[in-house]
């Protein structure tokens, strides 16, 4: 059964951005953003999915991926 998986972390590198920095611009908590760059989470919303693509300037398929 596949995943889909976020690849935030990657994008955050790209974009050389902290998770302070943009937990703080999306607005969520440091933890909540860690749970989403590290997979812990079963659901997202669409609004923390539209901030993250808003600040970070890219596409949800830019940090989502359906995996095997």
């Amino acid at each position: 059964m596949g995943k889909i998986v976020l690849h935030l972390d990657r994008v955050m590198l790209e974009q050389k951005i902290s998770l302070n920095e943009l937990a703080e611009k999306i607005g969520i908590t440091n933890v909540n953003l860690s749970k989403l760059k590290n997979n812990k989470v079963t659901a997202i919303r669409f609004s923390t999915l539209e901030a993250i693509c808003r600040i970070l300037q890219c596409q949800p398929g830019d940090i989502l991926k359906y995996e095997e």
